[in-house]
């Protein structure tokens, strides 16, 4: 039984942090408990209703702490930089018996005795350097950087991200893993209770649902565009329903200029912007949606593409190496960079009739739980790559 570490991802900048996590210890409780004994470390400073999805996930042992609050990261982050480790959290993580520590955009340090797996999501201020600050940049890079100095295990979500990992970080090669997650299908929606929430929005007999982030690689510019075009041609019964926290934190003005754009372009009636939703709802508008719409610029491997499959819905995808490797040929694809092409394949859009999507929503539920239990199996293996033998020096 190897005891593995983890603390939350993201923040409330970053929804798709914790829903990553969350996903992972469920899918580890459920399937691998015999093996792995996930605990979960939380600040003294962590609200309540941020720490109780974790809370309630039976299986998961969970550790209140001073020594990761918020207020300690700069300084936790240095010491690991500087001094080779975080005295305070590598004791923290012994008195708990740690057998391996999980990071994502953290650094325990060089010299800690304790093995890691560093989970890098993607690769996107390499791919798309522009988005980021010079500062935000070399954060990013030097992370990476210390991490594979330290000798950490590095775990990624596609066999792409892995390749272009090894590519531009060659002293990296032969530990970088891929571990495709995936997550499990939701209760049988029934899909009168799914209109029922589509009406509570305002939302029309037919629409397309993009839940992403307002982030500027989620790419919503090329929506609007493509609705324009839509609109230009007659096509003002193209509706798209965008769900998502209203903030880039890299680009505060970004979600503002969203809103200004949909005003002057004239697609306030087709772009739909929702916000953020409560996330029982999230499953209730996909059902309810023609297809799922993911127009993102970059991803290590996506969430909402992964929910829609476990769901069966529809979907309309970006044309990128990832979402090629995630769906093959089962979803609709368009050029990211083209709003035409993404035009084209909204106007010839035919939805599914109630008992072909029914059909397709039975079949998903089926073949989610095998997808599940290889993302446990594999996350396993790497676990155990990583702690034989163990790095670093106490």
């Amino acid at each position: 039984m190897i005891r593995v570490a983890f603390s939350l991802i993201g923040g409330r900048t970053w929804t798709g942090g914790n829903n990553y996590l969350r996903n992972l210890l469920e899918a580890l409780t459920r399937h691998r408990r015999d093996a792995v004994q996930p605990v979960i470390f939380l600040g003294t400073d962590i609200d309540a209703k941020d720490r109780a999805p974790f809370e309630r996930i039976p299986g998961v042992e969970v550790v209140h702490s001073a020594v990761m609050n918020e207020a300690r990261k700069t300084a936790s982050l240095l010491r690991g930089l500087i001094a080779g480790r975080d005295t305070a959290r590598r004791d923290l993580y012994r008195g708990e018996r740690i057998g391996c520590v999980f990071e994502s955009a953290s650094f325990l340090g060089w010299r800690t005795g304790i093995p890691a797996i560093a989970w890098v999501p993607d690769l996107q201020h390499r791919e798309l350097s522009h988005l980021f600050t010079r500062f935000g940049w070399w954060k990013r890079e030097l992370g990476f950087r210390a991490q594979i100095a330290a000798g950490y295990t590095v775990m990624v979500s596609s066999e792409h991200t892995r390749m272009a990992f090894e590519r531009i970080y060659r002293t990296s090669s032969g530990r970088v893993h891929a571990v495709r997650f995936a997550v499990p299908a939701p209760a049988p929606v029934d899909f009168a209770a799914a209109r029922a929430v589509a009406d509570a929005y305002g939302l029309p007999e037919r629409f397309f649902f993009l839940p992403n982030q307002f982030w500027a690689h989620k790419n919503h510019r090329l929506v609007i565009e493509a609705l324009a075009q839509l609109k230009r041609m007659g096509r003002e019964d193209v509706v798209v329903a965008a769900t998502g926290m209203p903030l880039d934190p890299r680009n505060p003005g970004h979600f503002g200029a969203l809103q200004r754009s949909i005003s002057e372009s004239g697609v306030s009636a087709q772009m739909r912007i929702l916000g953020l939703v409560p996330f029982e709802h999230l499953s209730m508008l996909m059902a309810a949606g023609q297809a799922l719409l993911n127009p993102s610029l970059m991803e290590g491997w996506s969430t909402t593409v992964e929910e829609a499959r476990a769901q069966g819905a529809p979907m309309i995808l970006s044309d990128l190496p990832v979402h090629r490797e995630q769906m093959g040929t089962e979803a609709d694809y368009f050029d990211p960079h083209d709003a035409a092409s993404l035009a084209a394949v909204l106007d010839r859009w035919q939805p599914l009739s109630t008992p072909e999507r029914l059909a397709r929503t039975q079949a998903a539920h089926r073949a989610s739980e095998s997808r599940v239990i290889a993302y446990a199996d594999d996350f396993l293996r790497v676990l155990r790559v990583a702690c034989e033998p163990a790095s670093g020096t106490p």
